[in-house]
């Protein structure tokens, strides 16, 4: 089992880099923030623009991975973003994971005065935004004149990437998927799968949604020709009604269901001092020694 950590984009540098510092040094395997332009219940509150956010945690960083959790096509534009994402990962010497999905019906959506797209669009607009990162984040062949695409929600011509990609053959794809054309996307370009679960559920509820929704990723791997061992799959454990750090008994427990599943890697939020995720940094402490632990018994 591998642990993430969630860290909004919300606090100044000087605390943000403490966090950012601090989850390397909790030994947490890799360490993600939020890509939105503002969120849900916090949007009256600070909040930082991503790459940057991620750019200076690589730079006082040297283990743990970074990621988006999740990046969509909802303000962004693949070329701009996959030029972005190249020199973050250059930056980091190779640790980047971009996590991706569709994009929800909320401010990102609207806020640069696009029309509300129907469940079917979102797909569709997904789908081309994968295919299109994932050509250009493996760069053009020398002497290409560059990479050019046409379609329906972006389109390309000649654009550079220049030089080869951090890591080979193009940074890892972890993509946010529950439904059927979006778990196809996963096993076609993904390196792992992200879940929150099922939405509008709870407790028992929602730990038996994200059951369904595991044998839903192995069933369409096996279709799709792709053995589901080679999938990584994360589970975001502050869902279906539950902080995961609310204590260490919650943490444990989380972990423990997750394992059982078959997730590789299940991820929580660092403690806000107060409305969601809130909660306090000795709890924090403390799961990190539960890791630890867990490390220690596996030899690792």
């Amino acid at each position: 089992m591998r642990f993430g950590i969630v860290i909004l984009p919300q606090d100044s540098w000087p605390e943000a880099r403490r966090r950012w510092q601090g989850a390397e040094q909790l030994g947490f395997d890799h360490a993600w923030t939020y890509d939105h332009l503002s969120w849900r219940s916090l949007a009256d509150q600070p909040w930082h623009a991503t790459v940057p956010t991620l750019t200076a945690a690589a730079v006082v960083t040297s283990r743990i991975r970074l990621g988006t959790f999740v990046s969509s096509p909802n303000f962004r534009h693949p070329v701009t973003f996959a030029k972005e994402i190249a020199t973050l990962d250059d930056i980091a010497g190779g640790r980047f994971l971009l996590g991706v999905g569709s994009g929800g019906t909320g401010f990102d959506a609207t806020v640069l005065g696009q029309p509300e797209y129907t469940p079917k669009q979102r797909s569709e607009r997904f789908a081309a935004f994968v295919t299109a990162l994932d050509r250009l984040l493996r760069h053009e062949e020398p002497g290409s004149g560059g990479i050019s695409f046409e379609g329906e929600w972006a389109r390309a011509v000649g654009a550079r990437m220049v030089g080869v990609p951090a890591q080979e053959p193009r940074v890892p794809f972890v993509i946010a998927a529950n439904g059927p054309k979006g778990l196809r996307l996963v096993t076609t370009f993904g390196s792992g799968w992200v879940t929150t679960g099922a939405d509008g559920v709870v407790g028992e509820d929602w730990w038996a949604a994200v059951a369904g929704l595991m044998h839903r990723l192995e069933d369409t791997a096996v279709v799709a020709g792709r053995d589901p061992a080679t999938i990584d799959r994360y589970l975001s454990l502050d869902s279906g009604g539950c902080y995961s750090l609310q204590s260490i008994g919650a943490f444990e427990d989380a972990v423990g269901r997750a394992g059982e599943l078959g997730f590789t890697d299940v991820i929580s939020h660092w403690p806000r001092a107060a409305g969601i995720y809130a909660g306090t940094e000795a709890v924090l402490h403390r799961a990190a020694a539960v890791i630890s632990r867990q490390r220690a018994r596996a030899g690792k």
